[in-house]
């Protein structure tokens, strides 16, 4: 296992990169409309997330997810006494990763709010918190209402992100498994960045597409402590908790499930 400072290093700065430029595609999007469509923000976090993965992944093993995290501890030989140091130091690198952007987005951010009439730390604010933390569905620019709220619920939203991590998770396993022979190590990266980037596509307008508890986490304690205050954790109820916490958690045990009894038999017996 790789020194504690080598680790460390590599969780903290690939997570960093990995929300830096995702959430920031996101800030981008949302205040000056210079990212148009879900596809653009999507290959974002894609291009974000291979390119983490690829700088780190000799450092850490580039999880830069708890999801994952967790995943590994269960389903390979990763050190169980890891997982809350590893997880500790994603939501570390998250949340600087939201300050940074906050430094850089500041002012436009207000001006999205003024030109919206949106009050931040008020119900509707959710449409300019959504930078950070994630929300189902997505708030658009007029924040969530009980119409809105109904066509996505909690059971739904659930569902949507527990599907979602597992299937990232299923991909994630088998392109690391050394006996997948048709899996060149320099496509490692990329596959997982457009697994991210097709899932986004599809799970976007419903949940923002989190599968990764430090991303949300991380940015949704800075936005509650930078002004939004309890919008970020009242929004969607106890969500926040349940479908951007338990169900990418669930989904990647789920995934490993999956690959544990269906494909990494498959792998060996070719």
């Amino acid at each position: 296992m790789k020194h504690h400072s080598t680790w460390i290093l590599g969780e903290l700065i690939g997570t960093f990169l990995l929300v830096f430029f995702g959430c920031g595609a996101v800030a981008s999007a949302v205040t000056s409309g210079a990212l148009v469509g879900l596809f653009q923000v999507a290959i974002v976090w894609g291009l974000a997330i291979s390119m983490a993965i690829q700088l780190t992944c000799s450092l850490s093993g580039a999880h830069l997810n708890p999801a994952v995290t967790i995943a590994m501890a269960l389903f390979t030989d990763f050190p169980k006494s890891r997982v809350l140091p590893y997880i500790a130091v994603q939501l570390a690198g998250a949340f600087l990763a939201s300050a940074v952007l906050y430094l850089v987005f500041a002012g436009a951010i207000r001006n999205f709010e003024q030109e919206h009439k949106i009050t931040r730390g008020a119900p509707g604010s959710e449409a300019s918190a959504k930078v950070f933390g994630e929300f189902f569905p997505n708030p658009g620019t007029q924040g969530l209402t009980p119409e809105t709220k109904a066509t996505m619920p909690q059971a739904s939203a659930f569902a949507a992100e527990v599907i979602g991590t597992a299937i990232l998770l299923l991909v994630i396993f088998c392109v690391t498994d050394k006996k997948n022979a048709g899996m060149p190590p320099i496509l490692v990266a990329p596959t997982i960045g457009l697994t991210v980037t097709l899932l986004i596509c599809l799970l976007g307008p419903l949940t923002m597409a989190c599968f990764n508890p430090a991303r949300d986490l991380g940015p949704r304690l800075f936005s509650a402590l930078i002004g939004w205050k309890n919008i970020p954790f009242t929004a969607n109820g106890y969500g926040w908790l349940t479908v951007y916490i338990v169900a990418p958690i669930s989904g990647a045990i789920l995934g490993g499930l999956l690959y544990n009894r269906l494909l990494k038999p498959a792998y060996s017996a070719i």
